[in-house]
């Protein structure tokens, strides 16, 4: 009797360790599965994706360490494989007027169709003043538009003060809870090649093609100290293109709302800048997370340099 216990026992026994070693090894496998999940699930760090040596040629990092993409500089394999993960959603806003609509939106939306966030979740919010001018539309998968009333205003007929009101109210209506991402641009371009995840950050600002390959003294800021807009001679650090600015909803929010509290200062003060020196105002106060080369606005009539690779949008001819 008491052997067959002690054979029960050591049989017991086997088995109970053998559960432990199993239950061990279960859970050791389970581990490596959640560690590699929250590995995928962590965004890539910067130096995982920005090879910034690869353009000697080039500025590529800010003085406060913002990376500014140029082709040949990033991997965009690694950011996908985030990003996909993720299931974000990516807004394109345009503003379309009459005079606009016929003459550049189809193209501009057609490019982007092809070439803007290709395998994302996309939603182009187009404003319109004339419903029966836009032209018919057909959109990839994964690919949706709005079509938003341009919303006026007696007190402000300027283009771009209304256009960042409308943008500000339309965010803060609902287009926050609808994207991850958000991107402006002016509809007088066209995509000429894949415009990718590479360009998605907090907050995103546009080189200016031109001014970027001038002297720094020449930057054309608001040098006046009346202005909201105004930077003081020998500061500023590049200066940006109005046409394309992004970021997340709560930054791109925060710009417009900046954008027109200094608009409403140099109204009250009997004075006057330009919608893009005070654009790059708030930059110059508020620096951008990403900075976009010229090859992502490059105006073609412009004598191409060498340091322009590989153009990502263009400019269309203005013929109205």
């Amino acid at each position: 009797m008491n052997s067959k216990w002690k054979i029960l026992l050591l049989v017991s026994f086997a088995l109970s360790l053998t559960l432990i070693k199993h239950h061990f090894r279960i859970k050791k496998n389970l581990q490596k599965i959640s560690l590699c999940w929250d590995h995928e699930a962590e965004e890539p760090q910067l130096s995982d994706w920005f090879t910034p040596k690869k353009r000697p040629d080039v500025i590529t990092t800010t003085d406060w360490l913002a990376p500014v993409i140029w082709e040949e500089t990033y991997n965009r394999q690694v950011l996908e494989k985030y990003y996909k993960r993720m299931n974000i959603t990516i807004g394109l806003v345009v503003w379309s007027t009459r005079k606009f609509t016929g003459h550049y939106l189809k193209q501009f939306i057609q490019s982007a169709n092809k070439y803007f966030m290709i395998g994302y979740n996309v939603i182009f919010y187009i404003l319109v003043d004339e419903y029966m001018l836009l032209p018919p539309t057909e959109l990839g998968p994964l690919r949706t538009f709005k079509i938003l009333p341009i919303l006026r205003d007696k007190f402000w007929e300027d283009f771009n003060v209304l256009y960042m009101k409308n943008l500000n109210v339309y965010i803060r209506g609902h287009i926050q809870h609808e994207v991850d991402f958000l991107f402006s641009m002016s509809i007088n371009q066209i995509f000429k090649s894949n415009f990718g995840v590479e360009t998605l950050g907090k907050s995103v600002a546009q080189l200016h093609g031109w001014w970027y390959f001038e002297n720094a003294k020449k930057f054309p800021f608001e040098r006046r100290p009346k202005s909201a807009a105004f930077i003081p001679f020998g500061k500023g650090d590049f200066y940006y293109n109005s046409a394309i600015f992004g970021g997340t909803p709560k930054e791109v929010l925060t710009f417009t709302a900046e954008y027109q509290k200094g608009i409403i200062h140099d109204t009250e003060n009997e004075f006057s800048s330009t919608h893009e020196r005070h654009i790059n105002k708030y930059f110059f106060v508020n620096k951008p997370t990403k900075l976009l080369s010229p090859e992502y606005n490059w105006d073609p009539t412009f004598r191409t340099p060498p340091q322009i690779k590989h153009v990502k949008i263009a400019w269309q001819s203005i013929g109205i």
